[in-house]
């Protein structure tokens, strides 16, 4: 039993070919004998317009005849069809732009390392590190002090005072004294005598006088010293937004951390003097 043999498959290019023809043929079908049209009266012949300039007939011939005078870029840019022509156009610009990129890659390729060390060790690394030392540092200064305190106040004075000496006193007035004794030639007399007003006398007193009183007091200090501060950052409102920055750029820094920094520790041993070549050392 014979099988009939499969038709090859038309290529992608007389694909795209057929379909512009078929379009060309539904936009702009194959012109038959027209119909018969009712004549329109004539109209007067219009002036022959003026024969164009040489000049500009000079600058628009090379336009129209560019392909006739450059075979080969007729050959290469446009080859009869709209398709071939956009391919091709399209096949060199991408090209252009693979070639573009592929450089583009290789010098950042070649500062790879410089790139891991600027931005993972010195900016995202720095920012972590120096965020957690900011939390963790104190503010140590000396102070000075240099002013005058009004203090105003009342002293409650509450104590017992001693009072021992030796005063002349005057009497007042006349004072009687009742069973005083006298020694009159070697006998003892009792007697009443009085005191005349104006007599002084000499005596000895020996008494505590208690004192209570309460004292107002308005004092002016002045106060010259030099205060020693010592306050831990971690105790203040500036631990919590120290710590969220450190939440914010830890992350980072963990997955920068664990790459390597060089060459050498990036490329296996048989490719160390490629890779050295290749590769820009990072600064130390």
């Amino acid at each position: 039993m014979s099988t009939d043999p499969t038709p090859p498959k038309p290529s992608f290019r007389e694909q795209i070919t057929s379909y512009i023809d078929l379009l060309k043929m539904l936009i702009a079908p194959q012109k038959g004998p027209a119909p018969a049209k009712p004549k329109k009266a004539e109209k007067p012949p219009k002036p022959p317009k003026a024969a164009p300039a040489p000049q500009e007939t000079a600058e628009a011939q090379p336009k129209r005849s560019f392909f006739a005078s450059h075979p080969r870029a007729k050959r290469i840019i446009w080859q009869g069809s709209f398709a071939p022509a956009f391919w091709t156009t399209a096949s060199i610009l991408s090209l252009i732009v693979n070639l573009i990129l592929i450089v583009i890659l290789i010098i950042v390729a070649r500062q790879l390392f410089v790139i891991k060390y600027m931005v993972g060790d010195k900016l995202i690394g720095g920012l972590y590190d120096n965020f957690v030392l900011m939390d963790s540092a104190t503010i140590k200064a000396q102070v000075p002090v240099n002013e005058t305190i009004v203090v105003e106040d009342t002293i409650p004075v509450v104590f017992d005072l001693p009072l021992e000496q030796g005063t002349v006193v005057t009497l007042i007035g006349d004072t009687p004294i009742s069973q005083a004794t006298i020694v009159l030639n070697g006998a003892v007399v009792p007697l009443n005598i009085s005191l005349p007003k104006g007599t002084e006398l000499g005596i000895n007193l020996a008494l505590v006088v208690p004192v209570s009183q309460t004292i107002p007091v308005r004092l002016n200090v002045p106060v010259n010293l030099s205060v020693n501060v010592n306050i831990p950052l971690k105790d203040t409102e500036l631990h919590a937004p120290f710590a969220g920055l450190q939440k914010v750029v830890g992350p980072y820094n963990e997955l920068l951390a664990p790459l390597p920094s060089d060459a050498s520790k990036a490329c296996p041993a048989f490719l160390s003097k490629f890779c050295q070549w290749f590769f820009s050392e990072a600064p130390k």
